[in-house]
């Protein structure tokens, strides 16, 4: 993360990373304060055994791009939401990169997905960590479908005021 304010997005990757039994460390540093910091994670991180990185940062969010310039692991970026332009600025920040420098970028305050995603790619090589993933699928699927079959049965107006309530 660039700052300690992002955690609590953040916390959101690391419970689902948890849910699915993905080990993680979670630091702060950011590309603008602490540059050498941020360089010396990013260029120790493949020797530390660490497959995916996933960078979240708001405003100028930088932080995702300069750590996959530095990096041959793959880099999921979550542009956070900001106050002034709503993180359509951290968005732009970390999906417009460079050619030869791809980050892939979640939705903003999409850090579940991106430890879903994370978790998907380590689950090409980890078959524990890619059942996981889809048992984790069948759940939503299966909630899903409990929804429709509530709807079908209360019908549109008793199933709003069961939400509301």
């Amino acid at each position: 993360m660039g700052s300690d304010s992002d955690l609590p997005v953040m916390r959101d990757t690391t419970e689902v990373l948890e849910q699915l039994g993905v080990e993680y460390e979670i630091v702060i540093s950011s590309a603008h304060r602490v540059p050498e910091k941020t360089a010396q994670y990013a260029q120790s991180a493949e020797e530390r055994r660490i497959e995916v990185i996933i960078a979240a940062a708001g405003g100028a969010a930088h932080l995702p791009g300069v750590i996959a310039a530095l990096t041959c692991l793959p880099v999921i970026g979550v542009p956070i939401k900001t106050s002034t332009l709503g993180g359509v600025d951290s968005l732009y920040s970390i999906v417009q990169m460079p050619r030869g420098i791809p980050v892939a970028t979640v939705a903003i305050n999409g850090a579940k997905n991106a430890g879903i995603l994370a978790a998907q790619i380590i689950g090409v090589k980890d078959p524990a960590v890619r059942e996981k993933v889809r048992s984790f699928k069948q759940e939503l699927a299966g909630a899903v479908a409990e929804k429709d079959k509530k709807l079908q049965e209360l019908g549109v107006t008793a199933y709003l005021e069961q939400m509301n309530k």
